[in-house]
């Protein structure tokens, strides 16, 4: 008996090594691309032309992000937009998504089955660039709007069925208790169904952020205010050559005959990259509660 137990525990501890390996393994082929992109970032152009990107490079040189911060006011600019348009995107998306997928488990809602396959409809079909743009600009009137860039991010179908399903994952008797004690459905919606929703939120808000962060299509569709540029699309317009031709003849102080083109690549991706990355640890113990409820109820 002590014997098949210390095989059991030795085969158990075995396993775990395996799988902590495997694990160990496969977060460092996930962070290397990251470790690269930053090393890269301080490399010098030459560099990087002879031996090409590399974890360690010879010479450390700050080109590329002196090239970024001497427009500082336009980038602080792409923040402020960014950061509004994230924020605002993510909680108005969350409270209109979450509405809808109280709504749609409410089984004494006789049509919810009739607007469930109307939202399912919109993952198969949609209606084109040319119509989006006409809605948008000739009808909304959001040209050059900061809010031409939230609308098209606020809601998603796959968001609306997660919270649909974990919606399942709550007793229908808390419901029927609170509506015995008087309690009108947004009152239920808002004190008993937001604080048990908390994973779910977490992980829908993140990707959610995540969307309205690396915005940037919108953005060249109908923004035409350079200082109403996101992030992204602000970076892009830094590392393309047409634009640094335009900082050089706006008197910005470059070196053509050393141009950190292949670094300011880089550079452009650690300053967008580097903030969102901080949201994720503190929505981590969410992130895995939220899927799987929403993946195992169906």
């Amino acid at each position: 008996m002590e014997k098949n137990t210390i095989k059991q525990d030795s085969g158990s501890t075995f396993i775990k090594v395996i799988s902590y390996l495997c694990v160990a393994i496969f977060a460092l082929f996930c962070l290397f691309p990251f470790a690269l992109m930053i090393s890269s970032s301080f490399m010098n152009e030459q560099e990087i032309v002879r031996e090409g990107y590399k974890l360690l490079p010879k010479e450390i040189s700050f080109k590329a992000y002196d090239l970024l911060l001497n427009n500082s006011t336009q980038l602080v600019n792409a923040y402020q937009v960014t950061i509004f348009i994230t924020v605002v995107g993510t909680v108005l998306g969350l409270f209109m998504m979450s509405m809808a997928g109280f709504v749609l488990n409410r089984k004494d809602f006789k049509y919810r089955n009739f607007f469930s396959f109307l939202i399912y409809f919109t993952t198969l079909f949609s209606g084109g660039l040319i119509p989006t743009y006409i809605l948008m600009v000739k009808h909304l009137h959001l040209k050059d709007s900061l809010f031409a860039m939230i609308l098209p991010g606020v809601v998603g179908a796959w968001s609306i069925f997660l919270m649909r399903n974990f919606m399942k994952a709550i007793p229908d008797s808390l419901y029927e208790s609170a509506t015995i004690d008087g309690a009108g459905d947004f009152r239920i919606y808002w004190r008993i169904f937001i604080p048990l929703a908390v994973p779910s939120l977490a992980t829908i808000g993140l990707f959610s952020a995540l969307g309205f962060w690396n915005e940037w299509y919108n953005g060249m569709l109908y923004i035409d205010t350079p200082a109403k540029y996101p992030l992204q699309y602000f970076l892009q317009r830094m590392v393309s050559q047409t634009n640094l031709g335009a900082l050089i003849n706006s008197g910005a102080v470059i070196n053509t005959a050393d141009l950190p083109t292949q670094s300011i690549k880089m550079a452009t991706a650690v300053l967008a990259t580097g903030p969102i990355i901080l949201l994720y640890p503190f929505v981590q113990r969410y992130f895995v509660t939220g899927l799987t409820i929403g993946a195992v109820k169906g």
